[in-house]
């Protein structure tokens, strides 16, 4: 069993953004959606698929660093202050799965790498959409509506 979207909300995802100062309602809806689609809001963090929450690769993991952040040494800093000291030098995909707030900050920046222009939080087919471009470009926008439903609906404010 996950972890409740309203817990995964207020404890996880909103305070992430709020520290990389990149929160609106928008990104943690889609964050949240993206959790639910990716990995049933945590039933499955480590899979042939990627890790954690948000089922990360560790090739879109390093390209990140790569090619984002690495150009943003003030955001690298900020990423780097949610990991592990030792661990993620040891073992730096190990995160995505063993901790949560490092694995919530790559996905948002996954999402803003691809400089899109996000809906309104409320726009669920439209946060669908996204999911597919960010996670899964193969992944069909029912999936996500149809997890959204399952596991969000219930929370009755997402922001």
């Amino acid at each position: 069993m996950g972890i409740a979207a309203c817990d995964l909300s207020q404890h996880v995802i909103r305070p992430t953004l709020l520290y990389l100062q990149r929160h609106s309602a928008t990104a943690e809806a889609l964050l949240l959606g993206a959790a639910a689609c990716q990995s049933d809001l945590g039933s499955a963090l480590d899979t042939p698929h990627g890790h954690g929450l948000y089922r990360i690769t560790e090739q879109r993991h390093l390209a990140l660093w790569d090619q984002h952040l690495a150009r943003d040494p003030e955001l690298a800093s900020r990423v780097r202050g949610l990991a592990s000291q030792h661990a993620f030098l040891e073992a730096p995909h190990l995160e995505l799965t063993v901790n949560l707030r490092y694995a919530t900050a790559i996905a948002w920046l996954l999402v803003e790498a691809e400089q899109l222009e996000l809906p309104a939080a409320d726009d669920v087919p439209a946060l669908g959409r996204i999911w597919c471009k960010v996670f899964q470009p193969c992944g069909r926008q029912t999936d996500f509506l149809d997890a959204w439903h399952r596991h969000i609906d219930q929370v009755s404010q997402v922001a």
